[in-house]
Formats: C-alpha cells, structure tokens, sequence
C-alpha cells in the first residue's frame, strides 16, 4: 500500500509546485514608469497602484509641491521620484512608460524612451501636430517599439458592442456619425491648478474643447471606418466663454468627409450642461446609440453590458490592454489606442484648427 502511495503523493507535489507557478506568473504586476504628474488623469493610474493593479517603477516629475500633494493621497515613496524621465530611465527598467504631461511634451518623453526600446502610452491626443505625430511614428518605426494613446472611451463595453453590431450583416455602410464629448468646462468642474495650466494653453495643449474632447470623436470614428482617412473636413470654433478662456475655444463643430459619402459630426465642448460622451451611428437602415460607457440604444432596444456578451478583444482598462498588447497576446494595428489610428486622428485635429481659422473646408 506505502509503494502505491508514493507516487500519487510525488504527482500531488509536482501539481501544486506547478500550480503555485502558475499563480505566481499570473500575478505578475506590469511594471510602469510615469513621465509627468500634471495631467489628472494620473488619478486612474495611482488608484490602480493603490489596488496592487499595476507596479510603478519610478516617476518623473519636477514639481515638488505637486509631489508632496500626490503622495499624501497615495502614499507613494521618496524613492520613485526622479527630476527628468532621462534620470528615470537611467535608474529603472519598466515594461512600460505612461505620460501624464502635457500634449506638446509627449514628444519629448518618445525621443527618451524608443530609442531605449521602451514602449509608451500618452494620454489623447497623440501629439499637438502632424510633425510631432510623425516624428513619434518615425521613432516607433525605427526602434520598433510601439506607441499607444489612452482615450477613456476605449474601456466603455457601449462602444464594442457598437462596432460589433455596425459590422453585422444588415446594418449596412456606416452613413453617419455624431459624437458629442465634453463637460461643463475644466475650471467649472474643478480641475486642479496643475492641469489648467496647460489644458488652456495653446502652445502646450493645442487648442481648448477642440484638442481636449474632439479627439474622442475623431478616434472613435476612424476606428469605425476601419482606419480609413477622411477626404476633408471643415471646424467652427468658439469662445462662449472668453472671461474664463481667453486664449483658446472652449466649443468645436467639426464635420468629416469619407469618399463613399459618410460623414462625422463631431460636437466637443467646455459648455455642455452636463458631461456627455455619446456616440451615435447610422447605417443604411437601422442605428446605434452609446449614450454611456454601459448602455448602447439598438433600434428600438437597450442593451446593457451586464447581459450582453462583449467582444473577445475588449479590456477594462489601460493596464489590462498594455498586459496583454506587450505579451503579444492580441494585434494592436488600427485599434483605439494604435499609433496607425491616432496619426490619423492628428491629421484630423489640425485640419480642423486650419479650418477654423480661415472658414475654409480643408482637403486632406
């Protein structure tokens, strides 16, 4: 009976050791570098960090007194800090590196990091321009190390079961395209000092509503159109709020032409009522309407993300993404968060800045 025994007993060992690795490898956290604390969207990373989601490895960023407010909601070490994100790097090796600092200096976070091979995500838009949007997919080509942008909207179930109902057999070419995005306005809703600073600056932000919330249209619709370039496009921007806004628009209409005759309609502003991100599609004879991040109108029915299935290729959040993008787990090329998209959504943003200023339609 001891003779039979023995190696069930040694198969039962080498079951929980290989269990317990598997555990382990599964637990794993992703390791990031954080460049620049100044956009508030840092609060969705440092949550994460408080969960034990995700594993930061440093954070560069100069303001001294914006550290000491962060760490004391998050208690966050002296030892992660570093002055510049070349300091970081020289002293850290993420999987990862995540911007949180204004648009114009994503630029400058890409020339540290790609050519160390260092994967990087900013948060939206791209970049401020078409030259420092090429200049970023120059680096990523060279070095062969990808950039993704981070929109929320990306992580709304609404959205995926959009596009998995648009491509459906009897829906028919996307026709049309509205997307409403925006708040009552960043000051009006309490944004902190640090991100006003340069959210209504136009030298670091780009513009105002236009930059800040027509690039979720923009993406949203270029995902749509299956990465497809706009033929032209045409903006009016306004300042309804000059008093509070003065340098840059805090309202944008932007219409965006397709060669087979589809167009997008995309409403950003500082002026809403309320905060909105709504999408809505037409086909040929039916619509669909994702009027929150977990609710989609088809038709005459509401479907809801807790009892509709979502697709396979959908994640919660950024960190969930970046798991399984960087273990090459999933294709990237022209999803949401893409470089090939968000080139393009860069085209869009300044051809509708272009416009705005000279009334004119702008060919792309």
């Amino acid at each position: 009976m001891k003779r039979q025994l023995k190696p069930v007993i040694s198969w039962c060992l080498l079951f929980f050791a290989l269990s317990l690795q598997h555990a382990a490898g599964q637990d794993k956290l992703l390791n990031v570098a954080v460049a620049g604390m100044n956009h508030d969207h840092i609060h969705v990373l440092l949550n994460q960090y408080r969960q034990h989601r995700v594993n930061i490895t440093g954070i560069a960023e100069p303001d001294k007194g914006l550290i000491k407010r962060l760490q004391k909601n998050y208690d966050l070490p002296d030892a992660l800090f570093y002055d510049t994100v070349e300091e970081m790097l020289q002293n850290t090796q993420p999987d990862v590196v995540l911007a949180y600092n204004p648009i114009s200096e994503h630029i400058d976070v890409a020339e540290r990091c790609l050519p160390r091979k260092i994967p990087l995500m900013v948060e939206k838009p791209l970049a401020i321009n078409n030259k420092q949007a090429r200049r970023i997919a120059f680096l990523s080509r060279e070095n062969n190390t990808p950039v993704f942008t981070n929109y929320e909207t990306t992580w709304y179930g609404s959205n995926q079961m959009l596009k998995q109902q648009a491509e459906r057999k009897g829906f028919g070419p996307v026709k049309r395209m509205i997307a409403k995005d925006g708040h009552q306005g960043p000051k009006e809703i309490g944004c902190s000092k640090d991100f006003l600073n340069w959210l209504t600056d136009p030298e670091k932000n780009g513009a105002g509503a236009l930059m800040d919330f027509g690039c979720y249209g923009a993406n949203l619709m270029t995902w749509l159109m299956n990465g497809e370039k706009p033929i032209a496009v045409t903006a009016i921007t306004r300042q309804l709020k000059p008093d509070i806004y003065p340098d840059v628009d805090d309202d944008a209409t932007v219409l965006v032409e397709y060669k087979n005759g589809a167009t997008g309609i995309i409403q950003a502003s500082w002026n809403w009522s309320y905060g909105i991100k709504d999408l809505q599609v037409y086909g040929k004879n039916s619509s669909l309407h994702a009027v929150d991040g977990d609710t989609l109108l088809a038709g005459n029915s509401v479907q809801n993300t807790e009892n509709v299935p979502l697709p396979g290729d959908y994640f919660k959040d950024q960190i969930a993404y970046l798991e399984a993008a960087l273990s090459g787990k999933i294709t990237t090329k022209n999803d949401l968060s893409s470089l090939e998209n968000n080139l393009i959504v860069v085209e869009i943003l300044e051809a509708a800045r272009q416009s705005a200023r000279s009334g004119k339609r702008i060919v792309l």
